[in-house]
């Protein structure tokens, strides 16, 4: 078997804007023989740029819809052909996982959402007026962790206070940061005050990349522990409470220092010396290049519903797994995949930018044009987080899961409306004009 993906994508002609579709194509499936290749278009409209997970969100739509036009050309299930030649190795760089659990996913997924009722002959599904199909799509993301500078103050009024340059646009990095030094100190979350976003601070990488969780967590462990130390150092100093002992033997327990059967609270010994603070200050590195190769995966099973009579198609379920190694905050990492689930469907239903040819100018550059899910969109989503640590990345094992919820889902979605119409329809969006030509 071999894969040729050719991706071809306009851009300005000021600009030379290369989005890279083929990049998970080298690597979600077993295949010695790979081909990608990419192509620019210079035309008369704006220079693009990136969009939630660039290259992958577009590239997957065309690999997962060619995976199961062959497992249907080859008589097989899409679920038993895609497990049948998943990559035991990221084969693009000749690297083993650091940590991959997609079978895993693919499993738990399907038996959540009831895969093996999926009668395999198009169209034979009903239910009332309408016909059912069921689809799914796999991805992969990279894993990424940059290196991130962080500044930790334990204060004497109990408090602590953790700064980075970075961002929080809602994917819940405030609460993380405060996790963070939560567990190393024992203060309570509710006591840990963070503040992000100011030039003033340490340096932090942008909010992209899906990298946050995974760079900002050992940054803040790293001053957190800074300031522990120092703390620790203030402890055993002359008059102290711990005055002529080893610093080393020192742990700390619930925003306690303790040594034997000794306690100091961290406002005691700050006190103590009349101090205000331990501060921290620590950056943080990348992982070991060259040894393994850094990925999330996941898996989306979608069910579409579709009316002929009054040309009616919606998406009706959605059950996805998500390996991204340590789940920190459960509650924010499936909110960030509920959130890209709905957009896939926006990319696979509705969304499409118009251009006037003459002028190069978007002509549907609003809500009312432009036309996104609403409300009355959103389908049953169940979302999966296997949560298995991935420690070749960091101590932490957490990668990011900000993207890769909406990669393979416009494809899902796809793959269901053929089983649902038996019509392949290889262009986004999948516009009711598109299935009543074909139909």
């Amino acid at each position: 078997m071999s894969i040729r993906h050719e991706s071809f994508n306009n851009t300005s002609m000021l600009d030379d804007y290369t989005e890279n579709c083929g990049g998970v194509t080298k690597s979600l499936y077993a295949c010695d023989n790979v081909l990608v290749s990419h192509k620019i278009s210079s035309i008369n409209r704006g220079t693009p740029t990136s969009m939630r997970a660039p290259g992958a969100a577009p590239g997957l739509f065309a690999l997962e819809s060619a995976i199961d036009e062959m497992a249907l050309a080859s008589g097989m299930d899409p679920l038993a052909f895609r497990k049948l030649n998943l990559a035991d190795k990221d084969q693009s760089v000749g690297l083993p996982w650091s940590s991959n659990h997609l079978p895993e996913a693919i499993d738990k997924a399907a038996e959540r959402f009831g895969w093996h009722a999926r009668k395999a002959d198009i169209g034979s599904m009903r239910e009332g007026d309408e016909i059912i199909g069921y689809g799914m799509g796999a991805c992969n993301w990279e894993a990424y962790q940059v290196p991130t500078d962080a500044r930790v103050i334990l204060r004497s009024d109990g408090t602590a206070l953790a700064q980075c340059g970075l961002q929080d646009i809602g994917t819940g990095t405030y609460t993380i940061v405060a996790q963070t030094v939560s567990q190393l100190t024992g203060i309570p979350v509710e006591r840990v005050e963070v503040e992000l976003g100011s030039s003033s601070f340490p340096a932090g990488p942008v909010s992209g990349g899906s990298w946050v969780t995974a760079s900002v967590m050992p940054a803040i462990a790293g001053a957190t522990r800074e300031a522990l130390q120092k703390l620790r150092q203030y402890a055993v100093s002359k008059d102290a409470v711990f005055a002529g002992q080893d610093a080393e033997s020192i742990k700390v327990e619930n925003g306690q220092l303790v040594i034997g059967e000794q306690r100091a609270s961290f406002v005691d010994v700050l006190k103590g010396q009349r101090l205000s603070r331990a501060e921290g200050n620590f950056q943080s590195g990348m992982p070991e290049a060259g040894k393994y190769s850094f990925r999330s995966f996941g898996v989306h099973f979608v069910e579409v519903r579709w009316d002929p009579g009054i040309s009616s198609l919606r998406v009706s379920r959605v059950v996805s797994a998500i390996d991204v190694g340590k789940v920190v905050n459960p509650l924010a990492a499936r909110n960030q995949v509920e959130g890209a689930i709905v957009m896939g469907i926006g990319m696979a239903l509705f969304e499409a930018g118009e251009y006037d040819p003459r002028s190069g100018m978007p002509v549907n550059n609003n809500y009312a044009e432009y036309v996104v899910p609403v409300h009355a969109d959103q389908p049953d989503i169940d979302v999966l987080l296997l949560d298995y640590p991935d420690y070749n990345l960091g101590e932490f094992g957490a990668r990011g899961i900000g993207e890769i919820g909406v990669t393979g889902l416009a494809a899902a979605v796809a793959n269901a409306v053929y089983h649902a119409t038996g019509k392949r329809v290889r262009s986004l969006p999948i516009s009711k004009e598109k299935l009543m030509a074909g139909l």
